[in-house]
């Protein structure tokens, strides 16, 4: 067999040099904004005001780039390169630019002196690009902002992917984080028949910003137990005597993981699956700040925690330490490895791939390129038949659950489709979609186990972590997915839903970046319905979260019944480029709108109810808005009092399913003209509004509308236990009689009725107080309740 010409001296030679040239870049990135190649002596002239990049992690993502360029040549492989450290950006930036992927991307970053000088100008520069992997980094998916993401995103990268490798490079201080601990059990959820492979790579270098990192301090005996505990089979590299023995480590060793992965797939793929495999992952150790300065001022950098950022800082002040910084850089011998016109050498350019197996040009880093439509059935086919408002109850959650069934059916063939739940897909009423897949799992099956199996495209995993970086890696490669949960929980991903909506608003302003399918989020269990479960489970503030975010990139959806929901669900599916928030209620509710009704009443986002309304032939006394199922049904009760008490009261209903409507055009696409808001709301009469979260949300919302003076909200305050749905109501003054004594309190022409009326609903709170607490369970005239006008 004849000798492997990238494992010869002179190849390795020339790779050394391509990293020697990355790391040269990565520096000049940091430090200069003139003199790029080091033309003239180095002066302050030359140099940032500000240096805000980090160095520390770099050259070991340099490493680690330029040893998948020779493996992508030599096997012919499609890999992503997922970044976890998160400054990670001067590496990747580097690198990308090296294989001529950014200049292509941004033609006035261009392969000479001049671009070479943008490049370095341009890196945490006003008006330039972020210090870490970012949007405008071309072949990243990843944002290097916060820590813990890189395992969950580059698996969800590798599902339905079976020719792709996606290479996750896991910082030492990141693997520290909950996250990152939970997602190195991702390997049970990868089936090497249909799915592509991930590459774990460890990167020890021992230091976070100020001290040690765990991982780095444990003896290697331990650290291999703990990575064959997870199921991986660890390989390991440590700094060799020479960089010569070093690269030829790297390189033998990623060629035996490449292989490895290449008879996995193909006992699987050939035999079927089996068991779940021991997947290989590397863990690389080398220094902090691997080729830097050794010393500064007389203490350690190199391979210590100073090399984090920037290791020699202050250059106004220390002379010598631009001197330093100057021989630092040159130790690289730029003259070797660009040419006067500033192009990297021939030879050197030579080592990386070309195309689209260029990592920076991976089509999966922009995977929008590779998004296709869903295949959706009607979903008016599935709405719930409704003789008149009121007359049904049903599961709103359930229905949605049967059209996404279908979904999944329709596009099995596709495989582009995954629903993701942290343990509660059943409990959330869409376990009809369990009648066409399973809950997929790689690892030990039972016979006792029901719907469980490893082509489940059903992902579930008590975290969720793992269940919003699976969707998050799954989406940003050209996917489809929905991810239900518990509302009071979510907040668990608050960061992860701010690193992608933030991503997502960045995108829109990137001209390559192409539009993606939006993160769909289903929030039910609410607030409203704890029956069992109690106060700790009681918590609707992930919309005000959400709603922090640009609008352009937001939406919140309270649809109040099953068809609303469906309506609701169709279009969240079409969209791109958002993050849909649906907060729909899974207990058996009132259904109140016929399918047409409610198409009618999405796509204007709120509307007047006029079968529950009373104000026809004028002007309304008062009117009550509502969002969400449950204020809707607490609103309807006591508009069905007041009708019935005071026939003359005029009554507007108003109810909102799409929460951005109630801003301005001017602040969300979604928003109404002021001239749609005062003719449906009024602009001088009092609003009554009955909220699903806390009230000030809806202030913030409608303060610059006329009416604003007029509007008083009620909604959760943080008060709650483990009670019955009604005493949940009452306990927040939702419910029907304190919404009927403020209505009557804001109608000042009720006059010397409103005292009677007020005893009369003061009564049944303490009929409804005393029925509660000795029977357990909701008076009958409260469950028993249907919609109708109370004589």
């Amino acid at each position: 067999m004849s000798a492997d010409p990238t494992l010869s001296p002179e190849y390795l030679t020339r790779l050394h040099a391509y990293w020697r040239a990355a790391n040269y870049l990565a520096v000049g990135q940091i430090y200069l904004m003139d003199n790029p190649l080091l033309e003239e002596p180095l002066q302050l002239s030359h140099i940032k005001p500000r240096l805000l990049g980090h160095w520390g992690t770099t050259p070991g993502l340099n490493f680690v780039y330029a040893h998948l360029n020779r493996v992508i040549r030599k096997y012919d492989l499609d890999v992503l390169y997922v970044a976890g450290p998160g400054h990670g950006g001067p590496a990747l930036v580097a690198n990308v630019y090296l294989e001529g992927t950014y200049s292509e991307y941004y033609p006035n970053v261009s392969e000479d002196k001049e671009g070479l000088r943008r490049l370095f100008k341009q890196f945490s520069f006003p008006g330039g690009i972020p210090s870490h992997v970012a949007p405008e980094t071309p072949g990243s998916i990843h944002e290097g902002g916060e820590l813990g993401y890189a395992l969950s995103h580059a698996t969800g990268a590798a599902f339905d992917n079976p020719d792709l490798i996606v290479a996750c490079v896991i910082g030492d201080g990141e693997a520290e984080t909950g996250p990152l601990a939970t997602s190195w059990h991702s390997n049970k959820f990868l089936n090497p028949v249909r799915d592509g492979a991930v590459l774990p790579i460890l990167h020890l270098n021992g230091y976070k910003i100020a001290g040690p990192t765990v991982l780095a301090r444990i003896p290697r005996e331990e650290l291999t137990q703990l990575m064959q505990g997870y199921g991986y089979e660890p390989f390991f590299i440590d700094e060799a005597d020479s960089m010569a023995a070093t690269h030829l480590a790297m390189a033998r060793t990623m060629d035996r993981m490449i292989e490895r992965i290449r008879e996995i797939q193909a006992d699987a793929r050939k035999n079927g699956f089996k068991q779940r495999p021991r997947w290989p992952m590397l863990v690389l150790h080398t220094p902090k700040g691997w080729t830097g300065p050794e010393e500064v001022d007389g203490v350690p950098v190199e391979n210590s925690w100073r090399s984090h950022q920037v290791p020699l800082a202050k250059l106004a002040e220390k002379k010598d330490h631009l001197q330093q910084l100057e021989a630092w850089m040159r130790s690289y011998q730029p003259e070797e490895l660009f040419t006067a016109e500033g192009k990297l050498q021939p030879t050197l350019r030579e080592l990386a791939p070309v195309g689209k197996r260029r990592m920076g040009d991976n089509p999966h880093a922009n995977g929008g390129v590779l998004l296709r439509d869903l295949r959706l059935p009607d979903f008016r086919e599935y709405a719930v038949e409704l003789p008149s408002p009121g007359s049904r109850i049903a599961e709103a959650t359930r229905f949605q659950g049967t059209f996404l069934r279908d979904v999944m059916k329709m596009n099995m063939q596709s495989a582009n489709f995954r629903l993701f739940s942290p343990d509660e897909f059943t409990s959330n009423r869409w376990d009809n979609v369990l009648e066409v897949t399973s809950r997929m799992l790689a690892a030990e099956i039972l016979p006792s186990d029901t719907k469980v199996a490893s082509d489940g495209r059903v992902m579930e995993m008590l975290s969720e972590h793992q269940c919003q970086g699976w969707l998050e890696g799954y989406l940003l490669t050209g996917r489809h997915g929905f991810f239900s949960c518990y509302e009071a929980f979510v907040h668990i991903v608050d960061s992860m839903f701010n690193q992608h909506a933030k991503w997502l608003k960045t995108c829109r302003h990137i001209p390559w970046r192409r539009s993606i399918a939006s993160l769909n989020y289903l929030l039910t269990s609410h607030v409203w319905r704890q029956d069992h479960n109690g106060f700790s489970h009681q918590d609707p503030g992930f919309i005000d979260h959400v709603v922090n975010k640009k609008p352009e990139v937001v939406r919140v959806y309270l649809p109040p019944d099953a068809n609303t929901l469906l309506s609701v669900t169709d279009h969240c599916l079409r969209s791109r480029n958002y993050v849909n928030v649906i907060v729909a209620g899974k207990q058996p509710q009132f259904q109140w709108l016929s399918m047409d009704a409610a198409i009618k009443h999405c796509s204007a986002g709120a509307g007047i109810w006029d079968w529950a309304s009373n104000d026809q032939d004028g002007s309304p006394d008062i009117v009550m808005a509502c969002c969400g199922d449950v204020p809707t049904l607490e609103t309807l009760a006591a508009v069905s009092l007041l009708r019935g008490w005071l026939p003359s009261l005029k009554i507007r209903v108003v109810n909102v399913v799409d929460l951005m409507t109630l801003q301005p055009e001017s602040e969300h696409p979604h928003g109404m003209s002021d001239k749609e808001f005062d003719a449906m709301f009024t602009k001088d009469k009092p609003i009554l509004f009955a909220f699903h979260g806390y009230p000030w949300l809806i202030h913030r919302l409608t303060y610059r509308r006329a009416g604003h003076d007029n509007l008083h909200v009620r909604g959760y305050k943080e008060e709650g236990t483990t009670t019955t749905p009604f005493d949940m109501t009452v306990l927040n003054d939702l419910d029907r009689f304190h919404l009927a004594e403020a209505a009557i309190d804001l109608v000042p022409s009720l006059g010397a009725q409103a005292g009677h009326l007020r005893q009369r609903l003061r009564d049944k709170l303490i009929e409804h107080r005393e029925y509660v607490r000795r029977h357990g369970e909701d008076m009958p005239e409260v469950r028993d309740w249907q919609w109708s006008v109370v004589k």
